[in-house]
């Protein structure tokens, strides 16, 4: 059994990171690369903190992890040195945990009995103890091909290639179906691949996972547009079933600020995905922020991704910018009590590194130079409010006017959802006012045999959420090809984290 005084005997500890001076000089991932004697022994340091909790809100599905992942069950696996078993347990619930252990913020953590006063040192820290898992995996070759014993002669179409068409994809081969995966851009994983920076994930390990599935028998097509390339109609006719991963790719723009017509005026996915692409070996980024006055508007992932990005890229110096007050450095329990995600300041590794944030300002006008390029912003102080019918407004709350330089305006403000595509208005698919695929309980959309999982459904999310759906609607999918299904479903078309309103 756990140690019930595992907290007590010890502090929670973070992964050291490599020195900021040798990180901006590269694009490797930010953590320092330890012997793996001293990884694993720290590591099960840490996973000896977990108490095994009586009830472990950590793999709640509505206040920690969608997944259900079995926390207690591998951190004590992980405390005993039981790398095999935990592998197995951690692998049970999550097709991916490599991908989660590197970029899900973790709502399991906050979840996290410890996590109810700050006097008992923090929670577990579960999001190193299971990208640890998932490293040893891989290195001691725990991960192999997992091969279905039974063929279906059925045939399922997944679009899209991120992490919950990949999922759905892995538990569909597995269930024994013939699967194919299409993918519009010329390398595959969705915004794994370009969205995600490289310090972030090297992209060897999302490499590396699409090896075992194509080892299983999942087949990719890349440069594909489904609707354009393959028609609808070659669709239907080639599938028993569709499966749309296609994200919520159709970045939220300013329209509203003078000068936002200038040249150097970006949404944030137009820096961030060529500068994937030049890790990629594709050449010279067509934004780059090389000695330029970066502005970026935005305080969330996606702002930070491009923070770290231009910092990279040698930028004379980085602004991230934050309409909303600095949250506070602890839990606010009034605001958002444990075990809801917690309303504080979160520092990512390349705040570390460059530049500065500014919070509760908002932009006023982008004025140019003569030649239409963005040279300045004036920024405002403000607040955020809501007016009688419940939308956001925000009020300047100082005459005073701040004048700063910028030559590259970055927009991190969020997603409006699903890309307007010609697949959509061939399968008769409408939008929801979100600008979401909606579906049933079954996860069927208003087009038959047509499902959908992932950002594409629930609007811009956590990959955690993706893969949870991934499985998900595999389990659909297979109950409607045969009759019934054993994969699991983690979650349900309609389950919402746990949140105060």
């Amino acid at each position: 059994m756990a140690d019930p005084y595992g907290f007590l005997k010890h502090s929670r500890a973070e992964a050291k990171k490599r020195p900021v001076s040798e990180r901006l000089g590269d694009w490797d991932e930010v953590y320092l690369d330890v012997e793996p004697d001293v990884r694993d022994s720290q590591v099960r340091t840490q996973a000896s903190r977990c108490m095994d909790c009586g009830v472990p809100f950590c793999h709640s599905g509505s206040a920690g992890c969608p997944l259900g992942n079995l926390i207690p069950e591998w951190n004590d696996l992980v405390r005993r040195g039981d790398w095999g078993q935990a592998s197995e347990r951690l692998h049970a619930t999550n097709n991916f945990p490599e991908f989660t252990g590197r970029l899900c913020p973790a709502p399991c953590e906050a979840a996290c009995v410890l996590s109810i006063s700050h006097d008992a040192g923090g929670p577990v820290a579960i999001k190193r103890v299971e990208q640890t898992i998932a490293d040893v995996s891989w290195e001691q070759g725990l991960v192999q091909p997992s091969q279905s014993q039974v063929v279906s002669g059925r045939r399922v179409a997944v679009v899209g290639s991120g992490p919950a068409g990949l999922a759905a994809a892995q538990q569909l081969t597995r269930a024994g179906h013939e699967v194919t995966v299409f993918e519009r851009d010329d390398r595959l994983g969705g915004l794994l691949r370009y969205g995600i920076p490289e310090f972030k994930m090297e992209k060897k390990v999302l490499d590396r996972r699409l090896a075992q599935l194509r080892k299983e028998g999942t087949r990719f097509v890349t440069g594909c547009e489904v609707g354009v390339d393959l028609t609808v109609e070659e669709l239907r006719e080639k599938f028993d079933a569709v499966v749309l991963a296609v994200g919520a790719l159709r970045g939220r723009d300013d329209t509203t600020t003078p000068g936002r017509e200038l040249a150097g005026v970006h949404l944030a996915m137009e820096h961030l995905v060529p500068a994937n692409r030049a890790c990629e070996g594709d050449g010279a980024p067509s934004i780059d922020a090389a000695g330029k006055h970066v502005v970026i508007i935005g305080g969330g992932d996606t702002g930070a991704d491009c923070y770290g990005t231009a910092a990279r890229q040698g930028a004379a110096s980085v602004l991230q910018l934050d309409q909303y007050p600095m949250p506070p450095s602890r839990r606010d329990d009034e605001r958002s009590p444990w075990p809801v995600w917690p309303w504080v300041l979160r520092t990512y590794p390349a705040h570390e590194e460059a530049g500065e944030r500014k919070f509760a300002v908002a932009v006023e006008k982008f004025v140019g130079d003569e030649d239409g390029h963005v040279r300045q912003i004036q920024l405002r102080k403000v607040r955020v409010e809501r007016d009688a019918s419940g939308r956001r407004v925000v009020v300047p709350t100082s005459e005073e006017v701040e004048l700063l330089p910028a030559d590259l305006v970055l927009l991190a403000i969020g997603f409006e959802g699903v890309e307007h595509m010609p697949l959509l208005d061939g399968l008769g698919i409408d939008l929801t006012s979100r600008g979401t695929v909606s579906c049933g309980s079954d996860w069927q959309t208003q087009a038959p045999g047509v499902f959908v999982c992932g950002d594409a459904h629930r609007g811009a999310s956590l990959v955690v959420w993706a893969i949870a759906e991934g499985r998900s609607v595999a389990n659909a999918v297979d109950r409607f090809l045969t009759g019934s299904s054993d994969l699991p479903a983690p979650v349900i078309p309609n389950q919402l984290p746990l949140a105060v309103v």
